[in-house]
């Protein structure tokens, strides 16, 4: 490096999470640090000094330029920063949570009881990802099994100010089907979703029998039932941010839901509002209002899609 040229700092850029959501942006900062020096002009000697002497001074002078110009590189070294480490072609996440009840579409899937979740995400790049959510459920409510396990994949990515996400799930309930005169419980779907600044809507669409319900319930294949979920999140700052989410599940064939009062229904609304506040060490913890338009009954005799009150605490490695 010339002892003038100027040297450039850069500040490495800061990295930004679905189950979105399923399931941050960093800016750069380049301040600048002038390199400077001066330069001496030698003076004029007599036109009877000697060769000797003449040839003397020019050894001094080159030595001395020598000595600054290794001077100057050592320390352009020294103020040089480290070159910023490349951002990963893979990322790789984890997350934890504890919640008083856990609520899939509205639904108490816990029979209103606490819920201990996690999963993981592997993202590439190129916007290519898959991840896996596993939750302790109602044993009766899904024909035995009391674990909910999600595999998930898909590629998103953006297009000028517009995000787009399209993938599909596998939900997967272990233990269902065991107990005598019980059906397995399982149900792919197939997803596509749009965002536009805090707000986004995603539509699921099931790729066969809906949840199996036709071998739980009888009286026609599922398919063709499918939810529209439309959420968004907003930054109160100071740590705190506010979520809202309505949805609409439509259900077709075999797929039906009863009422406390008997009556049956093929179609809900459910939504959400809620309030997160994101504490040390990557912890977020949450307090959210969830009902819907239907007062169904779980297995158990209960009301599991009333009103309530869902607290929670995650956190994301």
């Amino acid at each position: 490096m010339a002892p003038n040229q100027c040297i450039t700092f850069w500040d490495r850029p800061q990295t930004g999470q679905w189950r979105a959501v399923n399931r941050g942006f960093a800016g750069e900062f380049r301040p600048q640090a002038r390199g400077h020096g001066f330069c001496r002009k030698p003076p004029r000697t007599a036109p009877f000094h000697s060769q000797t002497a003449n040839m003397n001074k020019t050894h001094i002078a080159l030595a001395s330029a020598l000595i600054a110009s290794v001077s100057t590189l050592a320390h352009a070294a020294d103020a040089a920063p480290a070159p910023a480490a490349p951002t990963p072609d893979w990322t790789v996440t984890a997350n934890v949570s504890l919640a008083s009840d856990y609520r899939f579409r509205g639904i108490s899937q816990t029979d209103k009881r606490p819920a201990i979740s996690g999963g993981f995400d592997v993202g590439h790049s190129s916007g290519f990802y898959v991840g896996n959510w596993n939750s302790n459920i109602d044993a009766d409510f899904f024909q035995g099994g009391n674990v909910e396990m999600d595999f998930y994949g898909g590629y998103k990515g953006t297009i000028s100010d517009f995000g787009y996400d399209l993938g599909a799930i596998y939900y997967y309930y272990p233990g269902s089907g065991r107990k005598p005169n019980a059906a397995v419980v399982k149900n792919t779907e197939l997803y596509v979703g749009a965002s536009y600044g805090p707000v986004s809507v995603k539509f699921y669409y099931p790729l066969s029998d809906f949840f199996n319900a036709e071998n739980i319930y009888g009286g026609g294949n599922a398919g063709g039932s499918y939810y529209v979920d439309l959420s968004g999140a907003y930054d109160l700052g100071s740590g705190f941010g506010v979520v809202g989410h309505v949805g609409y599940q439509k259900l077709k064939g075999a797929a039906k839901l009863a009422e406390a009062d008997g009556h049956v229904t093929k179609d809900y609304t459910d939504w959400k509002l809620g309030i997160t506040y994101a504490l040390p060490n990557n912890f977020v913890a949450a307090v959210s209002y969830i009902d819907t338009n239907r007062k169904y009954l779980g297995a158990t005799g209960h009301k599991v899609s009333n009103a309530t009150g869902v607290l929670s605490i995650s956190k994301t490695f």
